[in-house]
């Protein structure tokens, strides 16, 4: 079996795309609107991105900035269109008015998704109860990954509660992978591999010039180098 671990990154456009795969990711974010922690891209855009590389695309499933769902309905729509365009795989999260996981919101977007994977995204990190958010959503179809640094102030805050989840992968509600992302550093990697972890993700570390720059190939390259 392959320990080889899961490096995604994020993408904005098809040069971002190409670049992530040339590097070596093995998996995109697809999101625009980075300003706003990252929003559901056009449907020509992921049209475009799925024309020009050939691994697995992630599409965000977000419409305004924060946690909360804003207009469902709208959403649901969206997440019917990006379907209806060859998207199968999505990343989608949101919370209610105390923090717990919005399940009404969430099992409505995941309906139209017919059994796609998806990613629960950072707003775990925003929740004052980890451990009863994801027993909420453990059986819900699809549900395959959590995006987390572990701590709404990223990797090094939130290393023990990686650590600690990480020890908890047998037990319901912590079998979905986790995926790494949100202040991670190549010096977290060593911690988080030791402790099983196999799956990262990057957004300005793959960007040497800043988010106004293009993903660098080089700059993915060194991460998956550091992967093996």
């Amino acid at each position: 079996m392959s320990n080889r671990a899961l490096l995604e990154v994020i993408a904005l456009d098809v040069e971002d795309a190409v670049a992530a795969q040339e590097g070596g990711a093995d998996r995109l974010e697809l999101v625009t609107d980075i300003a706003a922690d990252g929003l559901t891209p056009s449907r020509e855009t992921f049209a475009a991105v799925r024309a020009a590389v050939d691994i697995p695309l992630r599409v965000m499933l977000r419409r305004t900035d924060g946690f909360a769902a804003g207009d469902l309905a709208g959403l649901v729509e969206t997440a019917r269109g990006l379907r209806a365009e060859g998207a199968d795989e999505f990343v989608l999260g949101f919370l209610d008015a105390e923090g717990g996981p919005d399940l009404a919101a969430v099992e409505a977007v995941v309906a139209e998704l017919d059994g796609c994977r998806w990613t629960f995204h950072r707003a775990i990190d925003r929740a004052p109860d980890r451990d009863q958010l994801r027993k909420a959503l453990a059986e819900l179809p699809g549900l395959d990954t959590y995006l987390t640094a572990g701590s709404a102030g990223g990797v090094d805050e939130g290393m023990p509660v990686l650590l600690a989840e990480a020890a908890r992968a047998a037990e319901p509600g912590y079998r979905a992978r986790i995926l790494v992302g949100g202040g991670l550093a190549l010096r977290h990697l060593p911690e988080l591999r030791a402790a099983g972890i196999d799956a990262f993700h990057i957004g300005g570390a793959a960007r040497p010039s800043g988010w106004d720059g293009p993903v660098s190939a080089a700059a993915v390259a060194e991460w998956r180098g550091a992967l093996g």
